[in-house]
C-alpha cells in the first residue's frame, strides 16, 4: 500500500481568493457572508450568502475554454493553478505524467435555467450556445480541467451532496493507496448564484439574521436559525509519497485514513449513528487513537438538528479526551459540494501557521454539547493531527485524519 501524501493546495472562497488571504482571515476570525439584493427581488426569504467574486479569466484562457466553464468550474479553475503551482506541476509535467482529476460538484443550474429561457424566448435550440452543454453537465468541472490542463489520469466528478468534496479527495487517496494512479488533482467547487438556492430557501433552512449578515453563521450556538449558502473553489494536490519524493515536492501533509458511511435514514434529517461509524472508520484506518486527534474541522453547518447531531457523534467517539473543535463554516457559511475540499485546505493552513480558527459568533453552545473542546477565539498552537467531517443530503457522511508530514 501508498503512502498518500498532499504536495499543493489551492483556494478561491469568500473569506480570500488565495491561501495566503485565506490564512490571514482565518486567524483573525474574519467572515465572508454578505446580502444579495437580488434574492430579495426574487422572492427569496434570505438574501444572506458568502460574497465571492467573479474571477477574471480573459487573459488567462481563450474564449473556446472559457464558454465551456460554468460559474463553479472559474472558481475550481483559479483554485487549481495555484494549487498546482505550489505542488510544483507546471505544463510539462501534466503532459508527460498520468494525472487524474477527481473533484466534487452536485449542481450546475445557472446554465441549466439560462438555456431553458433561451429556448422559451427564441424558439430555436441553436441559439443555446455552443458552450451551455459543457456548462450545464454535473461534470462539468472536471470535463473542463482535464481538458485545459490536458490531464491524462482518472476523470470523475463526484456528486455526493455537500460531502462531494470530501469524498473525492477519499477517493484519490483510496486510488493511490492502491497503486492505480500516482497523482491525482482533487477538490469541491459550488456555485453561488441565486438560480441554484431558491429550493434551498423555500425549505426554511436559510438563517434570517439578516440585519448583522457577520453574525448569521452560529455552528452550535443555541441561537442559531439556520445556514447561510457560499461557495467558490477548493483543490488538493495528492499523490504517492514515492512519487512526491521523487520530484522533490514540498510536502504538506499525509493521508492517513478515510472513513465513510451512510446513516440508513432520513433524507434531510441526520442521525448521530452514520457519523459515528464514518469517524470511527476514519481512525481505525488511520491506526490513531481517539486521543491522538489534535483538532477537528467540522461538519456544523449552523442548523438545529445538523449541529446537534455531530456533536453528539464527537462526544461518542472521542469521548472523555475531547480534540479543539471549531467550524469554519461560522466564517465561510456552507460552501456545500466544495465544503469538505476547503476544510481540508482550512485546517491545513492552520496546521502550517501554528494556530487553530475560532467558531466565530459561539456565545452560548448547545446544553448538550458543553463538554466539546470549543476554539471560542482563535488559539495560537502547533498540532500535527486533524480530522475533517462533512456530511451531507441522503445520509452520505466522510472523514478524512491528515498529518503533518514525517518520513
Amino acid at each position: 500500500m501508498n503512502r498518500v501524501v498532499i504536495t499543493g493546495i489551492g483556494i478561491y472562497s469568500c473569506i480570500g481568493q488565495n491561501v495566503d488571504q485565506v490564512r490571514d482571515s482565518l486567524y483573525a476570525g474574519k467572515s465572508g457572508i454578505g446580502l444579495d439584493p437580488e434574492r430579495d427581488v426574487q422572492g427569496f426569504r434570505s438574501s444572506l450568502t458568502g460574497i465571492v467574486p467573479q474571477p477574471a479569466l480573459k487573459e488567462l484562457l481563450n474564449r473556446r475554454q472559457r464558454i465551456g466553464l460554468a460559474e463553479q468550474g472559474e472558481y475550481a479553475y483559479i483554485a487549481t493553478i495555484e494549487a498546482l503551482k505550489m505542488a510544483g506541476m507546471d505544463e510539462d509535467f501534466l503532459t508527460n505524467n498520468e494525472v487524474g482529476i477527481l473533484y466534487g460538484n452536485d449542481s450546475s443550474a445557472k446554465p441549466v435555467i439560462y438555456a431553458v429561457d433561451q429556448l422559451r424566448l427564441k424558439k430555436d435550440t441553436t441559439l443555446i450556445g455552443s458552450g451551455s452543454i459543457f456548462q450545464s453537465m454535473n461534470s462539468t468541472v472536471t470535463m473542463n480541467l482535464a481538458t485545459i490542463f490536458k490531464l491524462k489520469g482518472i476523470n470523475m466528478t463526484i456528486s455526493a451532496a455537500c460531502a462531494s468534496g470530501s469524498h473525492a479527495i477519499g477517493l484519490g487517496y483510496t486510488l493511490i493507496k492502491n497503486g492505480l494512479q500516482d497523482q491525482i488533482i482533487c477538490g469541491g467547487a459550488q456555485e453561488i448564484n441565486y438560480q441554484s438556492m431558491g429550493s434551498f430557501d423555500g425549505l426554511g433552512t436559510f438563517s434570517m439574521r439578516q440585519d448583522s449578515p457577520t453574525e448569521a453563521s452560529r455552528p452550535f450556538d443555541k441561537n442559531r436559525d439556520g445556514l447561510i449558502p457560499s461557495g467558490g473553489g477548493a483543490t488538493v494536490i495528492i499523490e504517492s509519497l514515492e512519487s512526491a519524493k521523487k520530484r522533490g515536492a514540498n510536502i504538506l501533509g499525509e493521508i492517513l485514513g478515510y472513513g465513510f458511511s451512510s446513516n440508513g435514514d432520513h433524507i434531510s434529517a441526520p442521525n448521530v449513528e452514520g457519523p459515528m461509524r464514518s469517524l470511527q472508520m476514519a481512525l481505525d484506518q488511520s491506526n490513531v487513537k481517539a486521543n491522538e486527534i489534535e483538532y477537528i474541522n467540522a461538519h456544523a453547518t449552523s442548523t438545529i438538528a445538523g449541529d446537534l447531531s455531530e456533536g453528539k457523534a464527537i462526544l461518542n467517539v472521542f469521548g472523555e479526551k475531547q480534540p479543539y473543535l471549531s467550524s469554519t463554516k461560522s466564517m465561510t457559511g456552507h460552501e456545500m459540494w466544495m465544503a469538505g475540499a476547503s476544510e481540508i485546505v482550512y485546517s491545513l493552513l492552520m496546521m502550517h501557521n501554528g494556530f487553530i480558527a475560532p467558531n466565530i459568533n459561539l456565545t452560548d453552545p448547545e446544553d448538550e454539547l458543553k463538554n466539546l473542546n470549543f476554539a471560542f477565539d482563535v488559539i495560537k498552537k502547533d498540532f500535527n493531527l486533524f480530522l475533517s467531517n462533512s456530511f451531507g443530503f441522503g445520509g452520505t457522511n466522510s472523514s478524512i485524519i491528515v498529518k503533518k508530514f514525517r518520513e
